[in-house]
């Protein structure tokens, strides 16, 4: 058989990429695809039948969604900002100030992000809860009946337990920034007689605003969507997306208005995480 022949036979022997590509296609759509557009659908569908819009026009007017939109909007805001110049101090103490076991710090910082959110939260209990150690210390020194650290269960204390949580997320991406900072510069601008601050504004925060932005964009759109957090603090006063999705599906069996606002709370991270790869694209983070 000539070497044309053999060639002919190979080409028609070879496997299409379409058959490549269907089996991962086809889990990802069974897997997820598939659920997401049942919640569509049911956000469409309200109890009475049919189709409709109205779950979104009850769901829109009524103050709970206002309250709970608004209140996971400034956690989330509020979370990012603290994280920001939390993880921005953290990590200049880390990269440019030489003390004993730096290095094993930073390699901790990657092993607290592989840490699940609600142990962060059960760690701050343990210490602040009611029946923490700084209110039995308290009780035990003073002989109160309580003591005085009640903020856990308050919209400031998921704020604290989602700033602790999230800031490596921020330092991560500014260590990796400061390693590959020409220390030069700093040696330069030193012997000019630069103040460290002045150091840090002008030389420094430029080069650290790309993993600024990679990092806080990451930061909010997770924030967005923590659950086990305010779950686990306790904080009935706070409502997010998240929790009035659980709140209209377990606990009111209302399954339209909880696929509704769910869909809201897609559609909003969606967008954030679409300004999250553009971001990360154009710094190279």
């Amino acid at each position: 058989m000539s070497s044309t022949g053999l060639a002919d036979k190979g080409r028609t022997r070879r496997v299409p990429p379409i058959v490549w590509a269907l089996p991962p296609v086809v889990v990802l759509a069974t897997a997820f695809l598939y659920p997401l557009a049942l919640v569509v659908q049911q956000s469409f569908s309200p109890d009475e039948g049919g189709t409709s819009l109205s779950p979104y026009g009850e769901v829109f007017a009524s103050q709970s969604f206002r309250d709970a939109l608004s209140t996971t909007v400034w956690l989330a805001v509020g979370s990012t900002a603290g994280c920001l110049v939390l993880g921005f101090a953290l990590a200049l103490v880390i990269a440019f100030v030489p003390f004993p076991g730096g290095k094993a710090v930073a390699r901790f910082i990657d092993v607290f992000l592989s840490f699940p959110s609600f142990l962060i939260t059960l760690a701050l209990l343990f210490m602040y809860g009611t029946v923490g150690m700084a209110n039995g210390l308290w009780t035990d020194v003073t002989g109160a009946d309580s003591g005085p650290f009640h903020f856990l269960t308050t919209p400031w204390g998921v704020l604290l337990a989602e700033i602790t949580f999230f800031t490596p997320f921020v330092m991560r991406p500014l260590l990796a920034a400061f390693s590959g900072l020409d220390t030069a510069q700093l040696e330069v601008a030193s012997s000019l007689g630069a103040r460290p601050a002045r150091i840090v504004r002008q030389v420094i925060l430029p080069e650290a605003l790309p993993a600024l932005a990679a990092g806080g964009s990451l930061v909010l759109v997770m924030s967005l969507n923590e659950f086990g957090i305010v779950l686990f603090t306790g904080a009935k006063d706070v409502t997010t997306l998240p929790m009035l999705v659980y709140g209209k599906a377990i606990l009111e069996s209302d399954y339209p208005a909880a696929c509704v606002v769910a869909v809201v709370n897609i559609a909003i991270s969606v967008g954030l995480y679409s300004l999250y790869r553009i971001v990360s694209r154009r710094v190279g983070a």
